[in-house]
């Protein structure tokens, strides 16, 4: 429901405003005068504020500049009895949406009401547009079996309002994918908003999420929409979600049984319509047995689960997705057989994201129309391979009787090489061989390794 903000100082007008815009289900306050409808300012959110010229205390025109300054996505509608042409051309140069003349026509009140609430919203979807923009593609790139997988994934979940969670490292592309899910849903024309959990301190998440009101604590000199808010009708994205305290976890999961939110140290209930995504890096489920982590929020969110793999594990995708991340660089060059060996060749820690930051150091270092191996491996800041000693070497000998003794007897070996290369730090271990500890442990079970090194990392 828009706001609208009367400011004048006739009580008839104000009152003739009120009723017709209140019946038209606009939400209204009124202020006889400039400094205190700045005052309401502070303290409610406001769409639309039709302002009077002549008023006392503070002239309309002043306060348009300092409204302006201070609130520059408020829509403002100048009204007056005594206009002219240069006082007219002033306030739309100042930022005034409209000018309007007394006695006001009604038909023409609304039509301005409307006109306003359509381009604030344009506005802001063009701010989010410009945001989104950072992101190289919203296109999911690749030809891997998980990748297809994926993509239909993402058709069928955006069919439906349930809620997502995708996991994997850091750098997969989780939040490419639940951007495409928005792009792909009846929820598309509305906003996308994100919020990255592990980026805001505890003692704000839930002011970010949820909104405050003024005064609620010591740095909340306005009230401020909260990310719930700010997603209505559309999606919200909660990036590393892992990392949330418990207490905002409680009020999310209240929040989504719910399907309303209160503001920070505000008592009204505010209605919410917004499809969650959330998406970790972390093993949540091992969090949830550790109390890191609510299973009541796990079960709520985890309803369609999509695992985005690392890009390792998708090789295939390597070299389509360098050439992605080239052509919105605008850079027109090919990979020779070597070098396409060297990218396929190489661990990729960082993933997608390591794969775009090469794209960008090959836009500004590279010079010619193909790219070597050799200078793929400069770009990629390799280092030619120190011989192993026999430490970190797999022991022979592990062939079997036959295939499945062969195949676990090589696992057995491999997993031995892996903790020791590690040394024995089991979550380092897990993610350099891509799997979740909780897995690591059962197969460490299995192989009875029980080397006194084998550990937590702490």
């Amino acid at each position: 429901m828009p706001s609208i903000l009367i400011i004048d100082d006739e009580p008839g007008i104000r009152s003739a405003l009120a009723s017709i815009l209140e019946d038209e289900k606009y939400k209204v306050f009124s202020a006889e005068d400039a400094l205190a409808g700045i005052e309401i300012l502070k303290s409610e959110i406001i769409d639309i504020v039709f302002l009077d010229v002549l008023l006392p205390k503070l002239g309309g025109i002043e306060a348009l500049e300092k409204i302006k300054q201070e609130w520059p996505a408020v829509e403002i509608v100048m009204i007056s009895g005594h206009a002219n042409i240069d006082m007219a051309v002033r306030a739309v140069k100042l930022g005034a949406f409209e000018f309007l003349e007394k006695p006001l026509s009604l038909d023409k009140v609304l039509t301005i009401c409307r006109n306003a609430v359509a381009i604030k919203k344009l506005r802001e979807e063009n701010k989010n547009l410009k945001r989104i923009s950072s992101i190289a593609s919203e296109d999911i790139i690749g030809i891997s079996t998980p990748i297809r997988n994926i993509r239909e994934m993402v058709k069928q979940a955006a069919e439906s309002d349930a809620r997502i969670l995708i996991t994997g490292e850091n750098g997969v592309g989780k939040e490419v994918i639940a951007r495409a899910i928005h792009q792909c849903s009846v929820r598309a024309d509305n906003p996308f908003v994100d919020v990255n959990c592990a980026a805001i301190p505890e003692n704000l998440i839930e002011s970010e999420l949820f909104g405050h009101e003024k005064g609620a604590f010591t740095d909340a000199v306005s009230t401020r929409k909260g990310r719930f808010e700010m997603a209505h009708c559309g999606t919200l994205f909660l990036d590393e979600i892992g990392d949330m305290s418990l207490s905002a976890q409680a009020k999310v999961l209240r929040v989504i049984q719910e399907q309303k939110i209160e503001r920070l140290g505000g008592e009204k209930t505010i209605e919410t319509d917004v499809r969650i995504i959330a998406a970790t890096n972390q093993d949540l489920e091992k969090a949830c047995e550790e109390g890191r982590f609510r299973q009541d929020l796990f079960f709520r969110l985890n309803v369609i689960p999509i695992h985005v793999p690392p890009l390792r594990e998708r090789t295939e995708d390597i070299s389509m997705l360098l050439c992605h991340f080239l052509k919105l660089l605008k850079m027109e060059v090919s990979l020779e057989a070597d070098a396409i060996d060297v990218l396929v060749s190489h661990d990729w820690p960082g993933n997608v994201r390591e794969l775009k930051n090469l794209a960008e150091r090959i836009a500004v270092m590279h010079q010619g129309a193909s790219i070597t191996a050799d200078e793929l491996k400069k770009l990629l800041n390799k280092k030619s391979k120190k011989p192993q000693n026999n430490a970190n070497q797999l022991p022979e000998g592990i062939l079997g009787r036959n295939y499945n003794e062969a195949k676990d007897n090589f696992e057995k070996c491999y997993l031995e090489f892996q903790l020791s290369k590690n040394n024995g730090i089991i979550t380092r271990t897990a993610e350099a061989i891509g799997i979740y500890p909780s897995n690591l442990h059962a197969k460490l079970r299995k192989y009875n390794i029980t080397a006194a090194n084998v550990k937590e990392e702490t």
